[in-house]
């Protein structure tokens, strides 16, 4: 929900359409650098180039793979390029592993090939492996579970319960009759309460259950996480090592459920290939640098998470907002090439398993914390910002405000700042430096259903881009670097001391301490 203290960048803006944006800019002052940011970013774009290379050629970057090196290197090659300082710098190790093929089949009662893929980290089969479907039974405590247990041995256990419909909720609410739209709701609601009795009554969680499995000796542990839309599905990790854990389309989970439920017979043959590289493989942040002039001890920073879940190109999440801060630097040495501050970009590594790249790059590097002027983060899509909260600090809005009254008005007038905002501790990277009491901040964009169809699944591709929505921000964010660093005044650290009251808990909402960044797989609490 966004804060109910929320303002216009520019109240008075006079709305434009896209088309139109595009074909000149409106700035409330003659500003050259501005002029010049708005050029380069609308006329001399480089992010769709940049984007399909980083989606379809380099691809996922899960942390630990070979995929994010070849990434952190391409990184370091293009900054060089454009006579930027750059650099991949360690932060810890973590658990190497590469992706091979993933093939699953259904062979009985009929032939089908499947949509499916294991999960990150998980067991492989290397060469094809057939067997019997079974799902999860339901017991009645955990030694009718044990005594199971020895049946489920050289087989696939399902362990997800099957969706109703595989239809977007937006399908059922334009056709459907309001008594069927509220059967399905209500047949959903208590397919899952059921389910989640059925796992308690195995004596472990969810999350345990495919590590009982594969002490079982199964061939393999079928999931489904739907993200509620057309052929989507979440793709996270695996914790089983010796066996593979896998994903199946909502609708060939339902299939392959529903004969295995109705003693149909289902028989599925995988073909798994990856290999485990160590579990000491090094990661790293990519760190590129414009040297300050006159401040070079005060520091303005660009920040993106580089790191991606590999079910698909991560696109979105977060391709689109690594190359928005290589155009934006780019742009910025082109026409800016002496900034007053010191201008950084971090390109984190670990973001998906607890902020750890830019949770060890602010413990390691206090100075840079100390003398943040400003930190612009970007990680949720591809779409237009549309809103900016000053993370619960109380002078940060008159800043804002100035440096928006002179981005060009067909950049800044949807743009909303949330005054002043609550401190974030999770989430994405600014966190690591909020957390720290530095003045972070990041910039929200419009959704085109990132939430749905691109967050952490297999369609978060490079066709999701749109590059339009990239060039605007383009502008915006070289913009706001640009006069965070001209600015003769600091941004204050002042914090808010009264915290909104969480409606579930009714308490305060406090701001948390940072925590230890995870340096190493064995540390890190979502990979336990």
């Amino acid at each position: 929900m966004r804060s109910l203290f929320l303002v216009s960048a520019l109240a008075v803006a006079t709305s434009l359409s896209a088309p139109q944006a595009l074909l000149g800019q409106t700035l409330a002052t003659d500003d050259p650098i501005l002029e010049e940011i708005w050029d380069r970013a609308t006329n001399d774009s480089h992010i769709e180039g940049l984007a399909q290379v980083l989606m379809d050629s380099i691809g996922p970057r899960l942390t630990g793979a070979p995929g994010i090196d070849r990434g952190h290197d391409w990184l370091v090659e293009r900054y060089q390029e454009w006579g930027i300082e750059a650099e991949n710098r360690q932060y810890g190790t973590w658990l190497g592993w590469e992706r091979g093929i993933s093939h699953i089949d259904l062979v009985e009662p009929r032939v089908r090939s499947l949509e499916g893929m294991n999960l990150a980290w998980s067991g492989v089969t290397n060469g094809p492996v057939s067997g019997d479907v079974v799902v999860l039974p339901e017991v009645s405590g955990p030694e009718e579970f044990q005594e199971w247990l020895p049946e489920a041995e050289g087989k696939f256990v399902l362990i997800s319960p099957p969706q109703p419909t595989c239809r977007p909720d937006e399908n059922w609410e334009e056709y459907a009759t309001p008594e069927s739209l509220e059967r399905m709701r209500e047949e959903r609601q208590a397919g899952f309460q059921a389910w989640q009795e059925r796992v308690h009554n195995t004596g472990t969680s969810f999350a345990d259950l495919p590590l009982e499995l594969e002490e079982a000796g199964v061939l393999g542990v079928g999931t489904l996480l739907w993200a509620g839309g057309w052929g989507v599905n979440r793709v996270f990790n695996a914790r089983t090592r010796e066996i593979p854990t896998f994903e199946l389309s909502c609708e060939d989970y339902g299939l392959v459920f529903r004969l295995a439920d109705n003693d149909q017979g289902p028989v599925l043959r995988v073909n798994f290939e990856g290999e485990f590289l160590g579990e000491e493989v090094p990661v790293y942040n990519t760190i590129a640098t414009i040297p300050g002039t006159e401040r070079p001890d005060e520091y303005v920073m660009l920040s993106a998470h580089f790191d991606s879940w590999d079910g698909s190109s991560g696109a979105t999440d977060n391709g689109t907002g690594t190359v928005l801060m290589m155009e934006v630097m780019r742009i910025l040495q082109e026409v800016y090439p002496e900034p007053k501050r010191t201008i950084k970009v971090g390109h984190w590594g670990g973001e998906e398993q607890g902020l750890n790249g830019s949770r060890a790059f602010a413990e390691d590097h206090p100075e840079i914390v100390d003398g943040l002027q400003a930190l612009f983060n970007q990680d949720n899509g591809t779409g237009r910002v549309e809103n900016i909260s000053m993370q619960g600090f109380t002078e940060a809005g008159t800043h804002f405000a100035r440096w928006l009254s002179r981005v060009p008005q067909e950049v800044s007038e949807g743009i909303e700042l949330g005054l002043p905002g609550t401190p974030s501790a999770g989430g994405t990277d600014h966190a690591a430096f909020v957390c720290w009491g530095a003045p972070a901040f990041s910039l929200f964009s419009l959704t085109w259903d990132y939430f749905t169809y691109t967050w952490h699944t297999n369609r978060d591709t490079f066709d999701k881009i749109v590059v339009d929505d990239m060039k605007n921000n383009a502008v915006l964010i070289a913009s706001l670097a640009y006069l965070a660093s001209e600015d003769p005044e600091r941004v204050s650290r002042e914090q808010r001391t009264a915290f909104p009251i969480n409606p579930q808990t009714g308490q305060e909402m406090q701001w948390p301490a940072c925590q230890d960044p995870a340096r190493s797989f064995g540390e890190s609490p979502r990979m336990q």
